[in-house]
């Protein structure tokens, strides 16, 4: 198992224990308030987690405090030819048991920070030791996809296909896709339809980071 160990500006970056799964589930309600109860990760699904993948599931600790955390597993995606596919189907309903141990791509599932803890740098962070893992694991990289979160200021403007050429083609800014890019991920294509959540328009950008 990959041992994951970080200190990065007083937060402790490490991997998922059992005792951090509650206060994981009550992060993603606090994080996630929009998205459908189905489609909430909940503490029985981080234990399940820690059987399946181990070394892909983080978190990140002020003291003993929960603060943040990403879910990730392995997982085989043709960028050329995409595959459409939901949040769901892609976690099977949380479980994770679609992982496969040899699979081309580090998946990541979601980043979860506190509020009361944004602009610090956790988010980044994640996905820098993400990244490790990646290529310790022998991974293309990682791969997500970014929920479309500044479409709900735009919806009464544009479909999401359009919304979603405008953020690629730095028309628009969006408070998720376009910081997933300034750290380093590239887009690569549209998934409608991915998740239940009207702020997204239910879709997201396909993004990779190798």
């Amino acid at each position: 198992m990959i041992k994951t160990d970080l200190l990065h500006k007083g937060i402790l970056f490490t991997n998922i224990k059992p005792e951090h799964t509650s206060a994981l589930e009550e992060l993603q309600y606090i994080v996630f308030p929009n998205l459908a109860e189905e489609e909430i990760l909940h503490a029985e699904h981080y234990l399940k987690h820690l059987e399946i993948f181990p070394e892909g599931q983080l978190v990140s600790l002020d003291k003993n405090k929960v603060v943040g955390g990403t879910t990730t597993m392995r997982y085989n995606f043709d960028l050329e030819n995409p595959v459409q596919h939901t949040f769901n189907e892609t976690v099977a309903g949380g479980w994770l048991t679609n992982h496969d141990p040899n699979g081309e791509w580090l998946y990541g599932i979601d980043v979860s920070v506190h509020p009361d803890y944004r602009g610090r740098g956790i988010a980044k962070e994640f996905y820098r030791i993400r990244s490790i893992i990646a290529k310790e694991l022998g991974c293309k990289g990682q791969l997500t996809v970014g929920m479309l979160n500044g479409y709900i200021n735009y919806k009464d403007k544009m479909n999401i296909d359009e919304y979603y050429i405008k953020v690629k083609g730095h028309e628009i800014f969006d408070p998720t896709v376009s910081v997933q890019e300034k750290i380093g991920f590239e887009i690569k294509g549209l998934m409608k339809d991915y998740l239940n959540d009207p702020t997204c328009g239910n879709a997201g950008a396909v993004i990779v980071m190798y």
